[in-house]
């Protein structure tokens, strides 16, 4: 008799040419963040949804960004999933050097093109295709699921994933499952913290003729950003389970994040942005402003960070500090049950074993781990993400679709 896993799988060949018009739909529903307007692909999820008869909320504390919100509950007591995807991308300027419309979401070679297809628009059709195949079989599953495609992800918001989270204890569940770009031979327990300064150094200026007059700003605005290389240097005290799992996946890492990623995740990392300085070429410049993007790895410590820049502004009275944005590393169990269900699952899909690893970038992912909810993330690989003829293949969609689907089907039916 053949098993309702296996019907299933069966089910999800047969929603593939479905799994794959969606996709392409979602990315001709444009929603680039900034500036951050999603209703149209909200309501491309929404009329689908309609369309499959599965009933959702639509949550939007800003008009412009709403959140899709669907729930459902078993037929029996039993684990709570949480599948969560954000609808909004990276913009695409004057999209000068695209091979294809960035937002035709055109189908060449088995490849679909478009801003967002990796990220993550291909993870979102994950979770909600995940969320759909089960809801048809809600009766005969214990537990509970829940659907956030969630808006106000790419600039750190407050009015997607964070909102739900402090407005609607439903959403919390008791795992997360996400699609964001991770390649596939990685699943993702952890990301590193992101501290965003911005530094503004001022000075009277002069005319550029009588330097003698005033010290320039862009100059000392440089000095101090060789000086921010310190941080880099700062202690990592990392956790031993943390460790060793980014040890033993530091092969995966360095095939899906390019050479010396595998290097730069257990490390503190700075990045100047901008810079902004000088009126004219004549001038010496009164007012240079630059922006810093610090990455923290898990078990670096803010303090020591803090400590090292204090210490750099003493030596520059002319320059103030501005805090942008901070979000502390987050980390969830390298071993825990969700993750060794994706895991078994890409082995029995694909042949091979994705390692646990550490994102570099910042996701939705971090929300839930900061409840000390595990959240985990598997996704497609980042090509062309951000940049020009961003891309998913054909294959690599379906089988992030049949992992996510079956990931859920398992974890919901008790397997360890």
């Amino acid at each position: 008799m053949t098993s309702e896993r296996e019907l299933l799988a069966a089910e999800i060949e047969r929603e593939a040419g479905k799994i794959l018009d969606f996709f392409r739909g979602f990315i001709r529903a444009r929603s680039p963040n900034p500036p951050g307007d999603t209703r149209a692909a909200a309501d491309f999820i929404c009329r689908f949804l309609e369309s499959e008869r599965v009933p959702f909320r639509v949550i939007a504390p800003m008009s412009d960004m709403p959140n899709v919100v669907a729930f459902f509950e078993g037929g029996a007591p039993g684990r709570h999933l949480v599948l969560n995807g954000h609808i909004d991308v990276f913009p695409v300027g004057k999209a000068t050097g695209w091979s294809f419309d960035p937002w035709g979401g055109d189908l060449v070679d088995g490849r679909v093109y478009g801003r967002g297809a990796c990220d993550m628009k291909a993870g979102t059709t994950a979770s909600i295709f995940s969320y759909l195949l089960l809801y048809r079989m809600r009766t005969r599953l214990p537990g509970r699921l829940t659907l956030t495609a969630v808006s106000d992800e790419e600039t750190f918001g407050p009015w997607g994933a964070r909102y739900l989270l402090e407005h609607l204890p439903e959403v919390h569940g008791d795992a997360m499952l996400n699609g964001e770009p991770s390649g596939l031979y990685n699943v993702r327990f952890g990301e590193k913290g992101s501290l965003w300064l911005a530094f503004t150094v001022r000075t009277p200026g002069a005319h550029g003729a009588h330097t003698h007059h005033s010290a320039s700003a862009t100059k000392i605005a440089c000095r101090l950003i060789q000086d921010l290389e310190a941080v880099v240097q700062v202690p990592v005290n990392m956790p031993g389970s943390v460790a060793k799992a980014l040890e033993r996946a530091a092969p995966g890492m360095e095939r899906s994040m390019g050479k010396g990623g595998s290097r730069i995740i257990s490390a503190v990392t700075l990045n100047i942005g901008t810079i902004n300085g000088g009126l004219k070429i004549n001038m010496v410049p009164g007012e240079c402003r630059f922006e810093a993007d610090i990455r923290l790895p898990v078990g670096a410590e803010r303090s020591d960070i803090d400590a090292v820049i204090e210490r750099l502004l003493r030596a520059r009275p002319e320059a103030a500090l501005e805090e942008l944005n901070y979000n502390s590393p987050s980390w969830c169990d390298p071993d825990g049950p969700l993750i060794n269900i994706v895991r078994r699952n890409v082995q029995a899909l694909s042949g091979t074993d994705p390692m646990p690893t550490i994102s570099l970038g910042g996701t939705d992912a971090r929300l839930w781990r900061y409840r000390s909810i595990p959240a985990y993330i598997y996704g497609p690989p980042p090509s062309g993400m951000g940049s020009l003829d961003e891309h998913v293949l054909v294959d690599d969609l379906m089988h992030v679709v049949r992992t996510h689907v079956l990931s859920t089907y398992d974890y919901l039916s008790g397997t360890a």
